[in-house]
């Protein structure tokens, strides 16, 4: 796919903020959303923060890969169920901490290791076959949240709402006009188009409801501006987020205390998860790399992207408390408005980092209604079901070897089915192995299946054949010997 702004492109000044803010808009509903899911009566986490978080995560991550790689790190929903574990069993603020430092070490440590044995070995565990189907199934995966949110404009599944319905369509349909039929600055920036058009949609609604006395016309909700502006002070405007770190230092004493059994079992909760990711890390570079036509493995190469993740999770974890992840929404984004600029997303990054401290633009983020958010994540999602299909061009389906590996990938990643062990006082699994995750392992295992022995015809496969070359080579080097002592 040919990119309108490549990886080293640096647009004018107007154009590279609007391009940033339609980044920061594609990410941020998913990003405020996981602290709020995770936050309860005894632990409160800022979305804000998170926001600030996943922003210098980004940072950290572009200065690792060299500014190489057009990648935005947000909130993961892949950690969820560890840190509400680990809220749920007292550990509190440094336990979040803790428990993500456990997993972007795992990355760092694979990453030294794949800087010494090299990705060769990687090329052949994860091929086209498996891969694509992988990165269908992130996007498939998430097609139920953005559905869910069109129908229910909430997280939930209570109330069905046909103008919610209608909302989330005009933010789609405006967003596929403006891609297809709009003029070139318009086509880059579709996703602010389409939120903008469906916000002031349910934005009118709303007020005629009010208005009429209907609540089923009140899509939007007044409740982030009256929190905000309420009571006017100098917070209604500015007010610094709560950062982990300094909740934790606030708190102390408040929580479990750390001890060795702490860290212990925040090891086993979070670390299996960092492994997990990796797939999914992999996956949306391969992903990313498909759609500007560059091979993000190699170059930057996985040990600097894996490092950029990992410790971008714990900086970011330190300020947000969430792990942080590639987005797909940014993927998505990038390959729709085909802006591949890293300094649109270095931008990006800044622009999270120092609006999380501008208490009016968190509130008008917060106020965005589901629908019309869930209308633009059918765009993005598609997008990134679509590109994982594509890496499947070359991949010949009619051979059973083939089909069965991406069969059992796309039925088992869509279908949820997932890998839990062990229960804790919650009631929750310890470690949890998400659909995705426990779909590449079918797939991992399918692939070596089919590839081992004697392929149909009587010939060897890859797999035997390389087998047999090297046993061939031990062979003739044996036999080499035999005949130099012969000789003396």
């Amino acid at each position: 796919m040919k990119m309108i702004y490549g990886i080293k492109d640096r647009p004018t000044a107007g154009k590279l903020i609007v391009f940033a803010f339609q980044q920061m808009i594609a990410i941020m509903a998913a990003t405020l959303l996981v602290p709020m899911l995770v936050s309860t009566v005894d632990l409160h986490l800022d979305p804000a923060a998170a926001l600030f978080g996943a922003g210098i995560g980004t940072l950290v991550y572009i200065f690792c890969t060299k500014g190489r790689s057009p990648v935005f790190l947000g909130s993961s929903f892949t950690f969820i169920g560890a840190m509400s574990a680990a809220v749920a069993q007292n550990y509190g603020y440094w336990g979040l901490i803790i428990g993500v430092g456990f997993a972007g070490l795992v990355y760092v440590i694979i990453a030294i290791v794949i800087k010494f044995v090299g990705i060769d070995w990687l090329n052949k565990l994860l091929p086209a076959v498996i891969i694509g189907p992988v990165v269908a199934v992130i996007g498939l995966s998430l097609s139920g949240t953005a559905t869910q949110w069109m129908m229910y404009n909430a997280a939930n599944t209570e109330n069905y709402n046909l103008i919610s319905i209608l909302c989330g369509l005009v933010a789609f349909f405006a967003i596929v006009l403006t891609s297809v039929k709009g003029g070139k600055m318009l086509k880059l920036i579709p996703f602010i188009v389409g939120i903008g058009a469906g916000y002031l949609l349910a934005l009118i609604f709303t007020l005629i409801g009010k208005a009429a006395g209907v609540a089923y016309l009140q899509i939007l909700d007044f409740t982030p501006f009256i929190e905000t502006f309420g009571e006017i002070n100098l917070q209604s405007f500015l007010d610094y987020p709560k950062f982990t770190f300094l909740m934790g230092i606030e708190t102390a004493g408040e929580y479990a205390p750390i001890d060795g059994a702490m860290i212990g079992n925040l090891a086993l909760l979070f670390a299996p998860i960092g492994v997990v990711e990796l797939a999914q890390h992999i996956a949306h570079h391969k992903n990313l790399g498909n759609i500007i036509e560059q091979d993000l493995i190699e170059d930057p190469g996985l040990t600097r992207t894996l490092l950029g993740d990992g410790i971008g999770s714990i900086v970011g974890a330190v300020f947000g408390a969430c792990a942080n992840t590639a987005y797909g929404e940014s993927v998505g984004c990038v390959a729709i408005t085909k802006n591949a600029s890293v300094i649109t997303l270095f931008t990006a990054a800044l622009g999270c980092m120092i609006l999380s401290f501008f208490s009016p633009f968190v509130a008008v983020i917060n106020s965005i209604p589901k629908c019309v958010m869930g209308g633009a994540c059918v765009a993005l999602y598609g997008f990134i079901a679509v590109s994982g299909l594509q890496m499947l061009k070359e991949v010949d389906l009619g051979d059973n070897k083939n089909l069965y590996v991406v069969s059992a990938i796309l039925v088992c990643g869509i279908g949820g089915f997932a890998l839990n062990f062990g229960t804790n006082s919650s009631g929750n699994a310890i470690i949890s192995v998400t659909a995705i995750a426990a779909a590449l392992i079918v797939g991992l295992i399918t692939n070596l299946i089919v590839n081992i022995g004697k392929n149909k015809d009587g010939g060897e496969d890859e797999l035997s054949a390389d087998v047999a070359a090297v046993t061939d080579a031990l062979n003739a080097e044996d036999e080499t010997e035999n005949q130099e002592k012969s000789e003396e």
